[in-house]
């Protein structure tokens, strides 16, 4: 269960920082509401995953997952370029996440 409350508390930490970003500095009230909705959930969520998982592994986890959707939004929004290195970088961040995950 530790597993499956990270994993949503990293999606979570995408939708937080795409809403901060969006919240043009706490100047649009929905991003502003979202953001921190979404960074209570996802901070509660790791605080209670790590009391079941180490330490360094939840928050490497929590980490790899939250920047790998936020550049995948960055993409998908075009405020970021789709380049080789990029997509090859994120692959290795992912297959490090999932790496973390088979020896845990």
């Amino acid at each position: 269960m530790a597993w499956i409350v990270l994993v949503i508390s990293g999606m979570l930490e995408a939708v937080w920082a795409a809403a901060l970003s969006q919240s043009h500095g706490f100047q649009r009230r929905g991003p502003t509401v979202l953001f921190f909705v979404s960074l209570v959930l996802s901070m509660t969520g790791l605080a209670w995953a790590m009391t079941d998982l180490p330490t360094g592994t939840a928050y490497a986890v929590w980490v790899g997952i939250g920047a790998t959707l936020t550049v995948l939004w960055g993409i998908a929004t075009g405020q970021e370029r789709p380049t080789l290195a990029r997509i090859g970088l994120l692959l290795l961040l992912v297959g490090s996440v999932i790496g973390l995950k088979v020896v845990s």
